[in-house]
């Protein structure tokens, strides 16, 4: 099947159409037309322009792209060398030992690879948390990687090397924003990266006037057990500083009172179920979120964990806010006979959610006329779990994965297609991954690269048990 050329018109014919409209209208067997970079129309049997390209929907899914609202997309060069870490030890490899010897070629890798992997995904927004970037050599070299995949990204700048009021406060920072960012619309948008531990006096002061003075929101690692809590929430809304579009990510061990902070001055969460879950932030909070009216994203943290699947974080998610509620019931003896959230909310998280966080609602995050075209098809005629599509919600969450993105439109362009990538050079990217491992590898030299992906496992107690099986326990077995 040829992919739509560049400028074509594309119909999707005969969809069941999640729009995440403020409805949450679903349609069936209907058609979305793109022209352009928007949506030109939706609804059953459409009248399209000539030399349209027509992509047959049927038994698929459209819905609109997903946005993820935190990745530390240049940690991507080391996928899954985490996997046995926590917080502890992620925070010791990148932030005391190893974080300072990625060049900015190795930014580059990493953040090509990621941008590839998310619209592979169905992940049409993606913000860069780029919170290594020690020069801004660096964060060139992140953009540039950004810009050269044909996807919507946020740049979150950081630098966990420094005080956020030592950096952002530089004449090359506030350069580098005018050069690269500024004006750039709504394909690479731009964020203040840094997180708030409670240091005395409150130094990120400076870092919150310079995001004011540019015009900027701040995105904060908040809520991270026993790493960033109240005080730091205190610091921001005693100044000030916690205004509406801020990104609280994780939100997971917060006080009452920081809570109802977030919801009183339009914060938004940022959850990543499979981090809090996996590395101790704090427990996956979506059913404490939901108890002071704080609006919801999604995000998939970093590939040194887990990839930049968005069904993943969905699923996740819902099963988290349910094991939870589960287990509050069971503390009481009672039974839970009805879920709290839904699968619906939760591809509302992954979709409209993100684009409200980001402040980019007007834009994407719906299937509706007039907006951007960052669409996504959930369709595989080869996959036994592609059908039947009895409920839409629960198919994308529960049903669904990477191998039923069909097609994906980012900004009315075909960048997937028939499970196939347009446009996107993969080997090159590979290439510039190997170079990048071979490099840390060589720094690291062979003991220490094998030791930092096998942590000691920590002892543990086993229970003497009172019970043993009898001795003619064979016996009448055998007898039977």
């Amino acid at each position: 099947m040829t992919a739509p050329q560049p400028g074509q018109p594309v119909v999707f014919r005969n969809a069941t159409v999640l729009t995440m409209d403020d409805a949450h209208t679903v349609l069936s067997n209907a058609d979305v037309l793109v022209s352009g970079e928007r949506i030109a129309a939706v609804g059953p049997g459409l009248a399209v322009p000539d030399g349209t390209a027509e992509i047959d929907a049927a038994g698929g899914i459209v819905m609109p792209g997903m946005v993820d609202t935190h990745r530390h997309m240049w940690q991507t060069a080391m996928r899954g060398y985490g996997a046995d870490w926590t917080l502890t030890q992620y925070f010791v490899y990148y932030y005391l030992q190893w974080g300072k010897i990625f060049r900015p070629e190795d930014y580059y890798a990493g953040n090509l690879l990621s941008a590839i992997e998310a619209v592979d995904a169905g992940v049409t927004t993606s913000v860069d948390w780029s919170h290594g970037l020690r020069t801004t050599d660096h964060a060139d070299a992140a953009v540039d990687a950004l810009e050269s995949v044909p996807g919507r990204f946020v740049l979150g700048y950081g630098n966990i090397f420094a005080g956020a009021w030592e950096w952002a406060t530089t004449p090359e920072f506030r350069d580098f924003y005018t050069r690269r960012i500024d004006g750039k619309g709504d394909m690479l948008g731009f964020q203040i990266a840094f997180d708030l531990p409670g240091i005395e006096g409150f130094p990120e002061k400076a870092a919150f006037d310079v995001a004011r003075d540019l015009g900027v929101n701040v995105t904060t690692h908040a809520g991270v057990w026993k790493v960033t809590g109240d005080v730091g929430i205190n610091q921001m809304y005693d100044g000030g500083y916690m205004t509406p579009g801020t990104i609280y990510v994780h939100a997971a061990s917060l006080s009452p009172d920081s809570y109802h902070k977030i919801a009183a001055t339009g914060g938004f969460a940022s959850v990543s179920t499979e981090s809090e879950c996996n590395a101790g932030q704090g427990y996956s909070p979506t059913w404490r979120l939901r108890k002071y009216g704080i609006p919801v994203s999604l995000s998939n943290d970093t590939s040194v964990w887990w990839s930049a699947d968005m069904f993943a974080a969905m699923r996740a998610t819902l099963n988290a806010d349910r094991a939870k509620t589960h287990d509050e019931a069971h503390e009481k003896d009672e039974t839970l006979t009805n879920h709290f959230l839904r699968a619906e909310e939760v591809v509302d998280y992954a979709t409209r959610g993100g684009a409200k966080a980001l402040g980019l609602d007007a834009s994407i995050g719906s299937v509706e006329v007039g907006k951007k075209a960052d669409l996504v098809l959930v369709k595989n005629d080869n996959s036994p779990v592609s059908f039947p599509v009895l409920h839409p919600y629960g198919h994308v969450v529960y049903q669904a994965g990477r191998g039923e993105v069909h097609t994906v439109l980012v900004n009315g362009k075909v960048v997937k297609h028939d499970h196939k990538l347009v446009g996107i050079d993969l080997a090159a990217a590979k290439a510039k991954i190997d170079a990048t491992i071979e490099y840390l590898k060589a720094e690291h030299g062979a003991e220490e690269w094998e030791k930092g992906m096998h942590p000691e496992i920590p002892e543990h107690e086993i229970l003497n048990n009172p019970y043993t099986y009898r001795d003619d326990v064979s016996a009448w077995k055998e007898s039977d």
